[in-house]
């Protein structure tokens, strides 16, 4: 007999326990259904596929980002430092499954799946957008589309490098994540309201 529907955290966080385990190429959502004793059609009421899992992941850290943005004590640092604890908070929310989520991005990557790649584009604006309302950045026109490209690629650095060193301490990757943002025409835009 099946239980009652399961919500959408519970799906997300078995997944995630699941290729803990397993790995994220080699979780199939029927070993996800079975673990909860459920159906495959409970799971696709809220996921369509394996990739809205990972969508409702990075969700999960855009969420956790912007919680962490009503920290009263955020409006009494200065940009670089605003946005440096909030990347932090956000990359803190995935630090669970942080084996998963690098497992995640190469599964996006693979060749065949550009419409994954189309998508994980999408993302990676979304987050940065986010990232700067969070951090309460509020330049405009020409200063913000630069600002934009600019933490892109400081986010990307960084995110990559969190992934690929799991063994280094919070205060070197701080350091890192600092130099990011201070390189030369970020460190100017940053200066700007």
């Amino acid at each position: 007999m099946k239980k009652k529907p399961t919500d959408p955290a519970q799906i997300l966080d078995t997944a995630l326990q699941l290729a803990d385990v397993c790995g994220w190429e080699r979780l199939h959502l029927f070993e996800v259904a079975a673990a909860l004793d459920i159906g495959l059609d409970d799971i696709a009421r809220h996921y369509r596929d394996k990739d809205e899992l990972v969508e409702a992941w990075f969700d999960r850290a855009d969420q956790a980002m912007l919680g962490h943005a009503r920290n009263p004590d955020l409006h009494h640092l200065n940009a670089e430092q605003r946005l440096e604890s909030c990347l932090l908070a956000w990359l803190g929310s995935l630090a669970a499954h942080r084996s998963v989520t690098g497992q995640m991005l190469l599964y996006k990557l693979e060749p065949g799946h550009i419409h994954l790649q189309v998508l994980g584009l999408m993302r990676i604006s979304r987050t940065v957008q986010w990232w700067r309302e969070a951090a309460g950045r509020q330049t405009q026109h020409l200063c913000r589309i630069a600002e934009e490209s600019l933490l892109t690629g400081a986010y990307l650095r960084s995110f990559v490098h969190w992934l690929r060193h799991p063994e280094e301490d919070a205060a070197e990757f701080r350091a890192f994540l600092r130099r990011q943002l201070r390189c030369g025409p970020l460190t100017m835009l940053l200066r700007r309201p």
